[in-house]
Formats: C-alpha cells, structure tokens, sequence
C-alpha cells in the first residue's frame, strides 16, 4: 500500500544543486553514519563505483549490492547499494538515499523514480538529491520536506565553437548516436593520438575501463553520448557539444535547456573552473541558453512520471486495467507504455499464455517475466516472444527454464571475436540471460549461471575494451603521454637497427644520417617528445661521423644508381660534374646532422670515389693525364675518356688512318687495343669496371639520351658473352658497358674481336693440291665460310642469332644446294667440268676478306679494314646446287638412287663488296702482310665431272643463269657509312672432293657393286 501523507513526508530532506556540488558524497556519509543505510543510484555502472567506495570503509561483509542483473549479498549486510529499479518496494534500513530524483520526469524511466520518491523511505532519514528544478515538485508533492541547497564550487564558461582538431587536452566531446561518437574517436586517433569512449550500451566494467584510460592521462579526449551526464566523476576541462539533439525512443528532438546543462555541468570539478562550447557542425548556442547554462537556471519540472504501483493481479484485464490508471495528485502524470506494458499486451494475444494466465498467482508471475529487460533492443516483437518462451517454461511442470536450453542460449554469447558491434549485441544479449539467473526461482542452479553469465560478460567486456583501444588509440601514445606528464625529459635510445624508442616506444628510425619518423608517431607525440629524439639523435648522428671518416674503403659501396652505401644504407648520392671521372658527392642528411661533420663526410666520400674510380678505371685515368700523348692520339685518347673506354673504329677511321706507328704505340703503352671494329681498353672489360663506367655515363651524358640514374638500364649479366638488345637502350651505353650493338645482339666486344679472328681465318683458306688435308671446319675454299658451333659458342647465341650478328657486320649469306653424286673414276673429260660445275655458282673471283685487327704488341700494324661503312645485308640469289664430286661412272639404277636420296642444303657466307672500285682504295694496300698474291687466284682445282650418263650438256648462257644479287650496288652510290666494310680475296675452291665412307653416297656405291654383280651372274 502506498505510504500515507504523514509517512511520505517524515524526515525528508531534499539536497538539490547542480552537477559538481558533491551531492552523492554526502549521501555516503550521512548513510555510513547510520546503522543501516540503502542508496538508489540511476546507473548500475554508479552503483558500483558507490559500492565500492562504501565496501571499503565499511567492510564487503557488511554492505550489499543489488542491480538487475548483478547480486552481492552477504549474510547480515548493513548497508545496501542499489539501482533505482532494483531497490525493495519496502526496505527496513535507517537511512535512504534516492540520486538524480529529477529522473523521475524521463519518459521512459521517469514512473520508477516517481514510485521510489513517494513511497519508499528510511525510518530516520530520507535523503532526496537532484537538481534545483526538482525543488518545486518536491514542495508540493512533500509538503514539509527540507531543502539543502549545494551551490557549485566552481565556475562554468562558455568557450565558443572550436574544431575539432583543435580542442585543448581534457575534453570530452559529446554525441548522441554510437556512429557519431565512432567517427569522433577515429578523427582524434588520427589527429591526437586516441580518445577513450563512453556509450550508454557498454557494461560497466567496459565502461569502467575506458574512463580509466581518459582518467590514467593515457589519452586526453573522451568520446561520450549523453551518458556522460550522470553519475560519472570525471576530471574533465572542457565540454564540446558534437551534436544538440537526440533520439528519445519516440522522436529526433532538441536537448532541453536542463538537459544540456547536466552534461555541460561535468567540466570542472571540485574548485576547477570548466568550459563548455560547441564542435563540428553545431551551431553556436544563443546567448540565452549560454546564460542558463552559465548560471544554472532552467525551467522546473512542472510534471513527474507515474504508473500505479498497486497492481490487480486477479486476472490479466484487471491487471492491465490497474496499469492504465491515472494519477490523482496533478503534479503527476500518467507515463506511457514501457517496454514491460508492451511485452504484456502482446504475450496477452498468445492463446498458451492466456490459459496459464488464471490465477493470481500466474498472473503474477507473467508480470514479473514482462520485467525482464530488453536489452538486446531487436523488436518489441521479438523481445515479446522472449518472453512469452520464458514463462512457458516457467508453467511447465517443472516450473523451471530448462538447463540445456538456457545453456544454449549462453554458448551463443560465449565468444570473443568479432568487431566493435558483433561485441556489443553479445554483451546485450548475455546481459539478458545474467537478469534471468538472478531470478533465483527460474533456475534450478541459478548460482552456477550468475557465475557463468558474469564470467562470459566479463569476459566479452574485456574484449570490447580491447577493441575500443585497438581501434580509437594508439597505445604507443599514451604510453608517451603519461611519461611526459610524470618527467620534464624523456628517455630515448637508438637500437642497432636504427629504431629510435622514447621511453621504450617506437617513434621513428635512423637510416644513415636522416631521421625518418614514425607515421603514425607524426603530430601526436608533440614537441617534448621530438626533443627528446633529436637529443639522442645529435650524439648518434657524431658517432656515426666518427666512424665513416675512420671506416676503410671497403666499408662503403656505390649502387647502380649511384648512391653511397655505408653499412648497406645510403648516405651519399652522386652528380654530375665537369669531369666526367670526377662527379660530386653530395652527402644526405637532415639538419639533426651539423654543418661541420656533413664535410666531413663529403671529403671522406670523395676521396674513397677517387680511389674506386682510379682502381677500376685505371686505363682511362692514367690515359686522361698522361703527358706523352699528342697529335691525333691525344684526340682519340679524349674521344676514349668521353665514351668510357669504348671507341667505335668507324667513328674514327680518319684520325686512325692519319696515325703514324709512334703514335699507335703511344696509346698501347696506355693499354689500348686496336681491333677490328673497336678500340677499346681489354682491362675495363670486368663486370665491376663496365658498371662503374656506365653510372658515370648516365651521371654525365644520360639526360641527353632519355635515362635517368635512378633507373638505369639492366646491363648484361656478368659472363655473358652476348645478349639481346633493349630496343629502349640507346647504343652507346651498351657501348659504355663494353658491347657493341650487332642488329638484334649485342656482343662483347673482345668476343667480336674473338669472332672476326675466326672468320678471317676462314675466308683465307684455300685447298693446296700439292699438300692436301682437312679443311678447317666451316671453311669453303672459295672466299666464304659457313656458322661453326665454335662461333656461337663465342657469342653464347643461336644459329639464327648468329646470323643476325653477321648481317650487322656486313655479311651475307648464300644457301647452297648440295646434289649427292655417285661415285666413279675420273674420266679425261673431268677438265672441261669447272665451267659447268662448282666453279660456276662461285661467280666471278672476289678477294680473301681481310678483317683487320691490331694487338697491344709494338709490331708492324696488321692490315686496317678496307673501308668504314658497309652495304646493307641481303639474303643470297636463288640457291644454286652444288654437285658433290663423282669417282665412278654409275649405273641407271644407282642414279634413280641418288635422286631419292633427301635433298642437303649449306648456308655460306660471304663479305659484302663495293664493286671493284674499292680494291684500288689507299688504305687497302697498307700494310698488307703476307697476303695471297693476286696471280695465285688463277689457280683452280677442276672439279671432278658428273657420270657420263647423267653429264649435262654445255650451255654457254648458264653463266647467266647465276643468282642475282640487286642489292650489290656497282660503283659508289648507295653506300651507308654505318657498317664496317671487308675486304674479300678469294680463290676457286678445289675440285678435288670425295666421301666419308659412313655417308649414304658409300651405301650407294656399294648398292650399285651389287646390281652390277647380280647382273654378271
């Protein structure tokens, strides 16, 4: 029954003020000096900071805590902590304390406050504390209670707007939905270093934690909702409105005047003064409001919520009748449906419901399970049929939930993974289960499932907790934050890697001599950490100085895109200078390196450079300062500087041919070589000395050619012998890099003096009668010569690369049918048979080639090349068959033998030549050596003639019947300058020839001895 007007208002004293008056501390003492005490406090997450504060003065024997879904009941408690909601209906204690009374006018909360304000009392003293706006209320409502008023002890002002990233340390920022406050805390990560959160969905002991990192200074922001706003001590400076209105579970809608200021209330504590202000996209405040807020003067509540407490449970409409009731006193007002009225109407529509629902007793019972708290906030639907399963069970016989279902329930619950959402519906929905196992009469062990539930909430908090810091702050951070505000310096060190760590955090790394910090450590750790960095910085950086300047040569690398390397790190790169052996080092540093010790470094980098190029580019330093050069030589040794030790000879064939023998030795005693189609240093060939080179070329000459040194092109693998050309490489790096482009290939350029060696071997060749042998394989006897394996073995390439590389140097090929013969006696009319036979597909009689070529040796200067350009390369005239030598007068049979036998072809190759106009050139007869005299090609071999069955006849137009040749241009028009030119002289090949007794021209000729057998027989 509800207390009558005497009861309700016997020893009532209303201590009424604004946020930050101590109003809850003064409950707690005033209750501990009781025998007994009971407190109501609006949030469970208070209610356990309040038991604590009380356990520890009074003892945890000695005091109780009561919340929906938390019971810490000892034996003989004397002081009891409670949530409003949880508080006895008819408590016997001598002292009550209700907080936060102007709750009683919430829409949603507002009736249970309203209850324990008028019927809920201590037998000698009841404490009511709330706001100022309660006083008038509580005068009608309690007609003689007293008023204490608590004035605040320190003073509130508005700041204005500010944005966000320019909020001062200790604020709390306030939001009213959990996707603004996520999107607040991300900002402050990103530009603060993190921010802890405060939402009204979090457990407490999530809650809890959170507040302890804002507290601990590990982070100095809070993101909150309105929750902020009750009941949370918190030291903040500054309060910034994110947002002025909310959702109340009916409608969007402004935040009242009173509202506002309890929130706003939270900055400052105790004699602090605090300010308040607005963010983002808010609004400035009016200067009314702004006023209100500052003086703390709002509306008074004109009307608290109430619903009947003296409920009819005979049947369910009676019930629902005394729930519908309207208040009699006009300071109260009737509140609307909560979510334990919506729950009864819609389990009352459930047919099994309805016929459980009889007695007084079920009834009651029915009320109780609509109690059970929505937490999960799915649906009212959904939260009903929740319901209605649980009083299901508890009609059953049993009269208990079934453990195995309940247990499947939890097990849903029970898992710790997932993100800041799937954490918190899994805190809401085990929180519904930990209200359920505090119902002592619904589970049969339902202390075995407080400790489950508590167990999993617990554990599910700690994960949310965690995931809350992982995602809003940088723990590094506060880490840092906190040290700074407990020392004036902070402690750095530098590992061996070069990681930099103020006070055992990674801030950044040291690489050679720059600093490169952290990216996520930039703009959060602020100007102290940044000192403490760049002290230990300073020192590290001299002792590195020290130690380059010390450190010998082989410490240091030079990269291919030409930086300096000291201990695999870069801190030097080099420029281009005047001298193209002398580029400029230019050390890298930050300005934690000081002036004098960065040319220090310079002048050590510069002297290791000096004696790296002098040691690996010998040839071209000793060439550049030698004194005893002059003349054309002086100029072809510059033209060898300025290309790195690689000279095409066609690009200085004149000066070549102007210099005298004193002046060719002047540069072999330097190392220069002369060969065929390069003069060259043989020594600076070395992979090491071919890459140095190239990154000074491009250092010096690669802006002109389109390259650039930090991405300088692949050079051959060391080894090669030749590789394929990069079309986007320009010729004169491969040439740089000691290869000489050949069409498709570029090769070596020893290898192609290697090359030219065997080919002018070859082409002198020819058979001697007078002391016959094997011929030199490829060899041809008649001025050309075919592949040999031993050439691509040279060049490390293929026949057809092979052949791509021989049309670049000016040669071209001629495909040779080779016609088997049958062997036979030479007949008297052998002498005739040249006309008709080998001596008519050579053609007109050329010169030998003569590739020239000079050694290192003082010795009489071998022949030079006759010219400097050669023709382009064309493919041979219609092949022309070769007929193989016949040693016996055959049979028809073993001729249609012969015919069957495959056809063989030969591939030979021949120097291009300039008509015979260039025979007479000056430079051809210089020096010429023991050349073939000329008279000598009139020395033929006839070849032996076909069988006199099969001997064609003579036809005297079959000269002209050769393969034509357009691209042999007469005279000269049409010559490019851009090939080396050979010189041929060649004499008739031998018509001496015979056969391997293994080919199938012996397996013929023993063919035919057997028909020839068989028919004498």
């Amino acid at each position: 029954m509800s207390l009558d007007l005497a009861a309700r208002i016997r020893n009532v004293t209303a201590v009424l003020g604004p946020t930050n008056t101590g109003k809850t501390h003064l409950a707690i003492e005033r209750m501990l000096g009781h025998d007994t005490g009971l407190i109501g406090l609006p949030l469970r997450l208070l209610a356990r900071e309040v038991y604590d504060k009380v356990a520890a003065r009074a003892g945890v024997d000695r005091v109780a805590l009561i919340t929906g879904e938390e019971k810490i009941k000892p034996e003989h408690p004397r002081y009891w902590v409670c949530t409003v909601e949880a508080m006895p209906r008819h408590p016997d204690v001598d002292f009550l304390a209700i907080d936060e009374v102007q709750l009683a006018a919430d829409p949603e909360r507002g009736h249970v406050f309203t209850d324990r304000l008028l019927h809920v009392r201590g037998k000698q003293e009841t404490l009511l504390l709330g706001a100022q706006t309660m006083r008038e209320a509580i005068s009608d409502l309690i007609p003689g209670a007293n008023f204490i008023s608590r004035p605040r002890l320190s003073k509130l002002t508005y700041a204005g707007e500010k944005k966000i990233t320019r909020l001062a340390p200790r604020t709390a920022l306030v939001a009213f939905s959990a996707s603004e406050v996520y999107a607040i805390a991300e900002l402050i990560r990103r530009q603060r270093g993190g921010a802890a959160v405060v939402l009204g969905a979090l457990s407490p002991r999530t809650r809890n934690a959170q507040v302890a990192l804002y507290q601990s200074g590990d982070v100095d922001f809070l993101v909150a909702t309105d929750a902020i706003g009750m009941g949370l001590n918190l030291d903040v400076d500054h309060v910034a409105f994110a947002g002025v209105r909310k959702f109340d579970g009916q409608v969007h809608r402004e935040l009242t005047a009173g509202e506002l200021g309890q929130i706003a209330g939270r900055a400052g504590r105790h004699m602090n003064d605090g300010t308040f202000g607005v963010t983002g996209t808010v609004e400035s405040l009016s200067a009314d409001l702004i006023d209100r807020l500052e003086t703390h003067t709002f509306d008074p509540v004109k009307s608290l919520q109430w619903r009947n407490r003296d409920l009819d449970f005979t049947s369910l409409d009676r019930l629902r009748e005394s729930l519908c009731q309207s208040p009699r006193e006009g300071r109260l007002a009737r509140a609307r449906d909560a979510d334990d009225m919506i729950a009864l109407e819609t389990v009352s529509r459930d047919h099994a419901v309805a016929r459980f629902a009889v007695s007084r007793q079920n009834v009651s019972r029915l009320w109780d399970v609509c109690q059970v708290p929505d937490y999960r906030k799915i649906s009212a639907q959904d939260h009903a049929e929740l319901v209605a399963t649980l009083y299901k069970f508890l009609m059953a016989p049993e009269e208990r939930i079934p453990e195995d279902w309940f247990a499947e329930q939890v097990a849903l619950a029970d898992r710790t993974d997932g993100d800041i959402d799937t954490l918190s519906n899994r805190i809401a929905h085990i929180r519904t289960w930990t209200f359920v196992s505090n119902r002592i009469d619904w589970l049969a062990d339902h202390e075995h499932w407080q400790d489950r539930t508590r167990a999993i909430e617990d554990s599910l908090s700690d994960a949310l907790h965690e995931q809350l810091t992982q995602r809003f702050i940088d723990r590094r951070t506060s880490a840092l934050m906190r040290g700074l505000k407990e020392k004036d310096e902070l402690y750095a060190e530098i590992a061996e890697d070069g990681a930099v760590h103020v006070e055992k955090h990674f801030v950044g790394r040291l690489q050679g001599f720059r600093f490169f910090p952290d990216a996520q450590a930039e703009g959060i750790h602020g100007k102290a950490t940044r000192n403490a960095a760049a002290h230990v910085l300073a020192k590290e950086l001299a002792m590195r100085v020290r130690r380059v300047v010390a450190a010998k040569s082989d410490a240091f690398k030079l990269s291919r895109s030409g930086q300096i390397l000291w201990r695999d790190v870069e801190i030097a790169r080099l420029e281009a200078g005047d001298d193209p052996l002398r580029p400029t080092v230019v050390v890298i540093a930050d300005e934690h390196l000081a002036g004098p010790d960065k040319e220090k470094v310079r002048e050590r980098l510069s002297a290791w450079l000096t004696e790296l190029i002098g040691e690996r580019l010998k040839p071209l330093v000793e060439i550049n300062a030698a004194q005893d050069i002059s003349g054309f030589a002086r100029g072809i040794a510059f033209r060898l500087k300025e290309n790195f030790g690689v000279l095409r000879r066609e690009s200085v064939a004149e000066e070549i041919r102007s210099l005298d023998q004193p002046a060719r030795a002047q540069l072999r005693k330097y190392g220069v070589r002369f060969g065929a189609f390069n003069i060259y240093f043989p020594t600076m060939l070395k992979p090491a000395c071919s890459e140095l080179a190239a990154v000074l070329w491009i250092l010096k000459h690669g802006t002109e050619h389109g390259l650039d040194i930090a991405a300088m092109p692949e050079l051959p693998r060391p080894g090669l012998t030749s590789a394929a050309v990069n079309a986007a490489t320009p010729d004169i790096f491969y040439g740089v890099a000691g290869f000489h482009v050949c069409g498709p290939r570029a090769v070596r350029v020893d290898m192609l003096e290697r090359l030219a060696d065997l080919i002018r071997a070859l082409l002198n060749w020819r058979p001697d009668p007078a002391n016959p042998g094997t011929p030199p394989r490829g060899a041809t006897g008649d001025g050309g010569f075919k592949a040999t394996q031993e050439m691509m073995s040279i060049l490390g390439c293929s026949a057809a690369e092979l052949g791509n590389v021989l049309k670049a140097l000016g040669f071209w090929s001629e495909r040779r049918k080779i016609v088997p013969a049958v062997a036979e006696q030479k007949a008297p009319e052998a002498a005739a048979a040249p006309a008709e036979s080998n001596g008519a597909d050579v053609g007109p009689v050329g010169e030998a080639p003569q590739i020239a070529t000079e050694t290192a040796a003082p010795v009489p200067e071998a022949a030079e090349p006759v010219a400097e350009a050669v023709e382009p390369i064309a493919e041979g005239a219609e092949p022309v068959p070769v007929a193989a030598a016949a040693t016996d007068p055959g049979a028809p049979a073993v001729a249609v033998a012969a015919e069957a036998a495959a056809e063989q072809w030969e591939e030979v190759w021949r120097p291009r030549r300039k008509g015979r106009a260039f025979e007479a050139g000056p430079e051809r007869h210089k020096h010429q050596g023991q050349r073939p005299s000329r008279a000598r090609r009139a020395h033929v071999t006839p070849a032996a003639p076909y069988p006199q069955e099969q001997k064609p006849k003579p036809a005297p137009q079959q000269a002209k019947e050769r393969p034509k040749r357009p691209e042999r241009r007469r005279g000269g028009s049409g010559e490019r300058q851009d090939r080396p030119r050979v010189a041929m002289h060649a004499s008739p090949p031998s018509g001496k020839a015979g056969f391997d007794p293994d080919s199938p021209f012996a397996a013929l000729s023993s063919l035919k001895a057997a028909l020839e057998k068989r028919s004498q027989e």
